[in-house]
């Protein structure tokens, strides 16, 4: 019986004006954007993925375009009964591509929604819900965190909003000066409740001199790690340094790309989580096994995720096929691409979210409502 070949991609990007801008230590998100991707096969079954592209805004475009004429002809016509050694082998012949354009990460994120894609159709055709066809046990409930949250005053707001909302850990962003960091933290440090938890991300803000200047500052807050202290390039010696000084486990992942690097990260034994991003790098097949790397060695896996509804869907299901002590990334600020989509299918209760029901992801988007932000709509056949 021959296998189910892939016959055709839909790419669809949307962007949407947001009136409170999502600040970074790197610049600032004005928009949100989304490319969302749906796989079909030869016998009409679909799934769907969703490519990373939060910044620079302007690249949501370009990805899609990438996913559109460079990967998916790679794609089309194959076998998807196979999806890791569809991937692979995808990865292996956009090498030279990544070398000669001078931008490996955005031909990394379009196939990554290719392979989320894939799984997910895999997953609606066996019947299967995508964290179980991931290899996962256990249905109960998954830990979450609040993340993204903008420096200065409002983020009191933001923590208390989100607690509302049923979370019960949160994430700062840091890096915008010294002052700054360290007022914000003690104004949502001294607003916890007992049981809460907080951690901060530095986006890569800090140079080697700054981070060890400003990680002992950070013992007072308790906190459950710092992410990203410095630039992810980094040598493994300026880290070492950081790490021997830092009053919390360091963080890292969403900017490593390779099972290689990955791998680096976690025989250093300088890093306490790991936070692969399924739109990002990888997509399923390259980041469970990174994921099942962390575990196996002792850390915990945190999927990184700031995105629309269908990654952070792919996300949970990744969290849910491994556990562990992980948590989801929830980002806090609004996103129509998101909640739009989502409606109330990821309501948090006492820290947790639920697992979808049905198969695959668990959600078949409806993109009508989102027509009048669709900058640009892709089909490729085989």
């Amino acid at each position: 019986m021959t296998a189910p070949t892939l016959a055709r991609v839909d790419i669809h990007v949307f962007r949407v004006p947001i009136e409170e801008p999502v600040r970074t230590s790197f610049g600032t998100m004005t928009e949100r954007t989304a490319v969302f991707v749906r796989a079909e096969d030869s016998d009409g079954a679909r799934g769907w993925g969703e490519v990373w592209c939060n910044f620079p805004n302007a690249g949501a475009e370009y990805r899609a375009r990438l996913l559109a004429d460079m990967v998916a002809p790679r794609a089309l016509g194959k076998p998807l009964d196979d999806p890791v050694a569809l991937w692979a082998e995808i990865e292996r012949a956009l090498h030279v591509l990544r070398i000669q354009s001078g931008d490996p990460g955005g031909f990394s994120s379009a196939a990554a929604g290719l392979d989320l894609a894939i799984h997910d159709l895999r997953a609606r055709k066996r019947g299967l819900p995508l964290w179980r066809a991931l290899g996962g046990r256990d249905d109960g409930p998954v830990p979450v965190y609040a993340s993204g949250i903008n420096p200065g005053r409002a983020a009191a707001d933001t923590v208390a909003r989100t607690r509302a909302a049923g979370h019960c850990a949160f994430k700062l962003k840091i890096g915008f000066g010294e002052e700054t960091d360290l007022a914000t933290l003690q104004l949502v440090a001294d607003g916890l409740r007992e049981r809460e938890r907080l951690m901060v991300d530095a986006n890569q803000a800090w140079d080697l001199a700054t981070a060890c200047r400003l990680a002992p500052r950070l013992a007072t807050f308790d906190l459950g790690w710092i992410e990203e202290p410095l630039m992810a390039d980094r040598p493994q010696v300026e880290w070492t340094q950081v790490a021997a000084i830092s009053p919390a486990p360091l963080a890292v992942g969403e900017n490593l790309r390779g099972a290689g690097q990955f791998q680096a990260a976690i025989d250093s034994g300088l890093f306490g989580i790991l936070q692969p991003d399924v739109a990002k790098w990888g997509g399923h097949s390259g980041c469970l096994p990174v994921a099942r790397a962390a575990l196996a060695a002792g850390r915990a896996c945190c999927p990184h995720y700031l995105g629309g509804a269908v990654g952070l869907l792919h996300s949970l299901h990744l969290l849910a096929a491994v556990r562990g002590p992980g948590m989801l990334e929830v980002d806090a600020n609004a996103n129509p691409l998101r909640e739009g989509l989502l409606g109330d299918l990821l309501t948090v209760h006492d820290g947790c979210v639920s697992l979808p029901g049905g198969q695959g992801l668990g959600l078949e988007p409806d993109l009508k409502p989102l027509a009048d932000h669709r900058s640009l709509h892709i089909e490729r056949r085989a």
